[in-house]
């Protein structure tokens, strides 16, 4: 694989803010890369595997991993669940995958998932089974919200495999057979719904529910579906040189995705657990206060497999 260091010096502002990016090519050619926030603008690296785009984005205050997946009948997008724990370098060896990123909520303590998860057609975890969770006098009052957050669901419809984000009590489509699906949130797009899916709760300007610290900066993972049908997945790292202060809040993690050409968007699990893995290399998304990576197993996974 070659390697070609770019450096891209942008004026921003009253000074000047250097980006350097490497750039990863099997391919000359470039697809088109979408503009990011207007916080700045990025240079690009991009490795195309077949029809596979993956780029990395260095940002004042993160480092985006993205990879497109057309649609199509050559890859599928599935969730992965461990009995207790793995990192995300275990599921993608484990599965044989091309891609993997982090997937839905889990309980620290017990190790079991707190998002649904369905694998070819049968439900294999529900959060209505953590003991933990439903017996939490806090999250009580949020229950009915916490049990019908979105998911990402894969659906076949006739002949034809497709995807969409629901919450987990939408009826399929008609002629529509769910095949699998991985519950996360809050949707980012096309609205971000934090207070509908019991993320966030103010009264009279006191936060009495912020379980994802919404409004700060912060490792974050998403997936996202484009009006073609494609899906993205996007994994936020933290700057190593300011962990405390760097990664995207919800909203700017919305922003990400529809400037990605993200129609739909789902957020995943962050912080600590935020990790992504593509072309035989795991990357993590936060990091502690020596600018080290933090390396976390997680519950479950998004994985790229290419179908036989």
């Amino acid at each position: 694989m070659r390697k070609k260091w770019l450096t891209a010096i942008a004026l921003a502002g009253f000074g000047f803010l250097m980006f350097v990016v490497v750039s990863l090519n099997l391919w000359a050619s470039q697809p088109v890369v979408p503009e990011l926030p207007a916080q700045s603008e990025p240079v690009p690296s991009t490795i195309p595997v077949s029809e596979l785009q993956y780029e990395v984005y260095t940002l004042p205050q993160s480092i985006v991993h993205t990879l497109l997946i057309p649609t199509g009948e050559r890859f599928t997008v599935v969730p992965a669940i461990a009995p207790s724990a793995n990192t995300i370098e275990e599921f993608a060896v484990e599965y044989r995958a091309i891609a993997a990123i982090n997937g839905g909520f889990f309980d620290p303590e017990n190790l079991k998932s707190t998002s649904y998860v369905v694998l070819n057609g049968e439900q294999v975890a529900d959060p209505r089974d953590d003991e933990l969770l439903v017996s939490n006098p806090q999250l009580i009052p949020y229950l009915d919200k916490i049990f019908n957050r979105t998911e990402l669901r894969q659906y076949r419809c006739r002949q034809t495999i497709r995807y969409d984000i629901a919450l987990h009590e939408q009826a399929a489509p008609p002629d529509c057979e769910l095949l699998s699906a991985l519950g996360g949130g809050p949707r980012l797009l096309p609205e971000l719904t934090s207070v509908q899916e019991g993320f966030w709760h103010v009264v009279d300007g006191q936060i009495l529910r912020d379980p994802l610290g919404i409004e700060r900066p912060n490792a974050r993972s998403a997936v996202g579906i484009t009006r073609e049908g494609n899906i993205i997945l996007a994994m936020v790292a933290q700057q190593p040189e300011a962990p405390a202060n760097s990664g995207m809040s919800l909203s700017e993690l919305a922003d990400c995705l529809k400037n990605l050409g993200a129609e739909q968007a789902m957020n995943l699990d962050g912080g600590g657990s935020a990790s992504f893995y593509f072309g035989g290399e795991a990357v993590y998304g936060k990091v502690d206060e020596a600018g080290d990576p933090v390396v976390r197993s997680v519950k479950s996974v998004l994985l790229v497999r290419e179908n036989s």
